[in-house]
């Protein structure tokens, strides 16, 4: 058991892979990279340092006053679905965009692309599934803020 702070799995270790469907828990470093595990399909691939690699904890998405964290994304939609999955990433632009805009009403339309919300819907659903639910920020407690 790696030595982290909790038990639960944060958006740190949680991976989008350019050119690659879904997301990928990290697993253990290598030599030239690291290997990485589809939350998908549970298949195992080493990824090299020439892959185009996004942490989720890292992302943020752009509103008309400022970037929110994914995770912060994740536990509205969260709290829309109380804890159950959400639409389909399959569904309309048009509705992507209206369930987007009644998670994230500042969204900045013009630097969110229907793409962009077809990945959080997707990411979320899959996080979801695999019931890795805590989107709390691992950073800093609400006391420190």
């Amino acid at each position: 058991m790696p030595s982290n702070f909790n038990t639960t799995m944060s958006l740190d270790k949680i991976l989008a892979i350019s050119g690659k469907p879904g997301i990928y828990e990290l697993k253990t470093q290598t030599r030239s990279g690291f290997v990485a595990e589809s939350l998908l399909d549970g298949k195992r691939l080493t990824v090299g340092m020439r892959h185009n690699v996004s942490v989720l904890s890292e992302i943020a998405i752009y509103t008309l006053t400022e970037e929110i964290p994914l995770r912060e994304v994740f536990q509205k939609i969260k709290e829309k679905e109380n804890g159950g999955p959400t639409i389909n990433h399959k569904v309309s632009k048009d509705e992507l965009e209206e369930f987007f805009f009644n998670v994230v009403p500042d969204y900045d339309e013009d630097r969110v692309y229907p793409s962009d919300i077809k990945k959080v819907v997707q990411w979320y659903n899959i996080l979801q599934k695999k019931d890795m639910m805590d989107f709390s920020s691992p950073e800093v407690s609400d006391e420190e803020e």
